[in-house]
């Protein structure tokens, strides 16, 4: 298949998928499924000291945190200068995770209809052990088998690139505020629709229709599976259009999300060159410097031996886990986690402009982010950590989003970060609406877009935070209804 052809079947084929609320199965038989897998296997896990764990040590030079392979990931300290937001300079601990990993689906057109093999996996930090995970989601250490146990299953399709065509290859950021300049590559490949392969025990096919369906509820799709389908871009509105009438008469903000997705450009209120010019502008503006720093040097975070903390209890801790997971790689093994703060609200507020609903944006500089500054949801933050600060320190829309009256929510769910480096981290994620009359004062930094330009922003690496794609994937599109295929 030709670039050109490609790039039309794709759009055409994810949106068909969206658009189809059942695939192989019904969400209702996925979800029997799920339970069944996660009663099959043996998970546990039990918090250790820090000083205790298996397989780490804590260097005596620098109180750095380090796997005894000198592979995986370590625990440094860092001094961080900026000139974005009220507090200019900050010392802190950070995940150092150097290496790509894969977040990749195997996708497959299935009686006519894209189908994604999605996976039931362990994590350790998991709040509820078991979530929906990307076909493969392995770091680099993992898949080379430092670990020494087995590959995960059907990663060959990700890295032969014959076996397998190429839909989505990314290179996309993780989480800023607790990674340094950390990324992982999210792929989607294809494989033939005549192709018979062996699907195991934990994996199932599913439709983006019935991902949307998950997504609806609390901590069940991964935070890896969100950032992967924040890829998935959509054709335009006359291909849509092309697929028939939708049940959509109920869900009118479902209906506006898809024409957001689809829009055409001269329907935004800025034009993507515009926000391009912008964009550059807030990297150009803000500055930001990281230094690395042995973390026993950090004034204001202590270790006991226990756990790495911060003295007033705020932000996060540093912590150990024992774990078990008979289903995993490796059936056993000890590790560091990051335990943040509890409460954490990530926040879209949306509004239509030219009748086609926009989000609005902010551009926002994290410690780790690879290139200073990245795109954001309107609001990230944890309210406790604000509790001392005036209000004018708390955060643009701090409050219209933490005061929203129930008529303005769109979406509301608990979500879960990373398992494998967080533990038991969840966040409110939140869409909310304002009314077309309503006017904000919007910052310098703040711009509304349509859901089309930022999936053309996230095309290319490190430009929307992980926090921003993962809330996008949220977004009730794919409730609508079925179409033929």
């Amino acid at each position: 298949m030709s670039s050109a052809n490609l790039h039309k079947w794709r759009e055409i084929a994810f949106l068909r998928s969206a658009l189809a609320p059942a695939g192989v199965g019904t969400t209702d038989e996925f979800l029997d499924w799920f339970a069944a897998r996660s009663a099959a296997n043996n998970f546990e896990v039990q918090r250790v000291p820090i000083s205790s764990l298996e397989g780490w040590r804590v260097e005596p030079q620098t109180g750095n945190v380090v796997h005894e392979s000198g592979r995986f990931f370590r625990i440094e300290g860092i001094d961080v200068a900026t000139n974005f937001g009220p507090t200019p300079a900050w010392s802190q601990p950070i995940i150092n995770q150097p290496e790509i990993g894969i977040l990749g689906f195997l996708a497959q057109e299935i009686d006519g209809v894209l189908h994604f093999l999605v996976q039931a996996k362990m994590e350790p930090g998991n709040i509820n052990l078991v979530q929906v995970s990307p076909t493969v989601q392995a770091t680099h250490s993992n898949f080379t088998q430092v670990h020494g146990g087995s590959r995960p299953p059907y990663l060959e399709y990700f890295l032969d690139a014959g076996r397998a065509q190429i839909v989505v290859d990314q290179l996309q950021s993780e989480q800023g505020a607790r990674f340094l300049k950390k990324r992982n590559r999210n792929m989607i490949v294809r494989i033939p629709s005549d192709e018979s392969i062996r699907i195991g025990d934990d994996f199932l096919w599913l439709t983006l229709g019935q991902l949307a369906q998950l997504l609806q509820r609390d901590n069940v799709v991964n935070m890896d599976t969100r950032t992967v389908l924040s890829s998935v871009r959509f054709a335009g509105l006359g291909s849509r259009e092309s697929l028939g009438p939708l049940d959509a008469a109920d869900q009118p903000f479902a209906e506006a999300v898809l024409g957001s997705a689809t829009a055409d450009s001269d329907k935004a209120l800025n034009d993507f060159d515009s926000a391009v010019s912008w964009f550059t502008r807030m990297r150009v503006e803000f500055k930001l410097e990281t230094r690395s720093v042995p973390l026993q040097s950090l004034d204001a975070w202590e270790y006991d031996g226990q756990t790495i903390h911060h003295r007033d209890g705020h932000y996060f801790t540093v912590i150990g886990v024992s774990a078990v997971a008979s289903n995993r790689e490796v059936g056993s093994w000890q590790q560091p986690l990051i335990e943040s703060a509890k409460g954490g609200i990530i926040a879209f507020i949306c509004q239509r402009h030219n009748g086609i609903l926009h989000f609005l944006v902010q551009a926002r500089v994290e410690p780790g982010n690879f290139d200073g500054v990245e795109m954001a949801p309107t609001l990230q933050c944890t309210p406790s950590n604000h509790e001392r600060r005036d209000a004018s320190d708390l955060p643009p829309f701090f409050n219209e989003v933490m005061s929203a009256p129930p008529e303005q929510i769109r979406y509301d769910s608990l979500q879960s970060e990373e398992g494998g480096r967080f533990y038991h981290d969840q966040n409110r994620y939140l869409v909310l609406e304002i009314d077309e009359q309503d006017r904000l004062e919007i910052p310098a930094n703040y711009l509304w877009m349509t859901i089309r330009q930022l999936k053309e922003f996230i095309r290319f690496n490190n430009l929307l935070n992980i926090e921003a794609r993962g809330l996008i994937s949220c977004l009730p599109l794919a409730a609508l209804g079925s179409t033929s295929a």
